[in-house]
């Protein structure tokens, strides 16, 4: 039991990227064994140890080769499954440029408006709410 969730649920962590009306996703490998071939957000799993906003930094610096404070606050949105137990905070500010510093786990990485992702096939269903609310009230 991690905790949080579902037991044995994994604990992961994502940031939900927002620059003025788009937001960043990252396409999971379809080679991937979990979640392939979907459009996802940058983060990952909370190893042992780990807070969750220390695994936040940690996943995004090595997903998108960026920098950001970790967050004072709690997650802005929490997703749980029978699979996944995961905690999103979407983040406005960061240094350096986003970019696909995982391509063994993204084959690309984009920016999207909210039409955009409306026809995407996202890694879960509750994304579409979630993406639809953070370009409704930008960080």
């Amino acid at each position: 039991m991690n905790g949080r969730g579902a037991p044995d649920a994994h604990l992961v962590v994502a940031g939900l990227l927002v620059r003025r009306d788009r937001v960043l996703l990252c396409h999971r490998s379809s080679e991937r064994a979990w979640f392939p071939d979907v459009w996802d957000l940058p983060g990952g799993h909370v190893e042992n140890g780990e807070t969750l906003t220390g695994a936040l930094v940690r996943e995004l610096h090595e997903e998108l080769g960026i920098v950001i404070v970790e967050p004072a606050e709690l997650d802005a949105v929490r997703v749980v499954t029978s699979e996944f137990d995961l905690s999103v905070w979407v983040i406005g500010q960061w240094a350096g440029q986003p970019g696909n510093a995982a391509p063994r786990e993204h084959d690309e990485v984009s920016w999207f408006s909210l039409g955009q992702v409306s026809i995407l096939q996202l890694a879960d269903a509750s994304y579409l709410d979630l993406l639809t609310n953070a370009l409704a009230s930008p960080p």
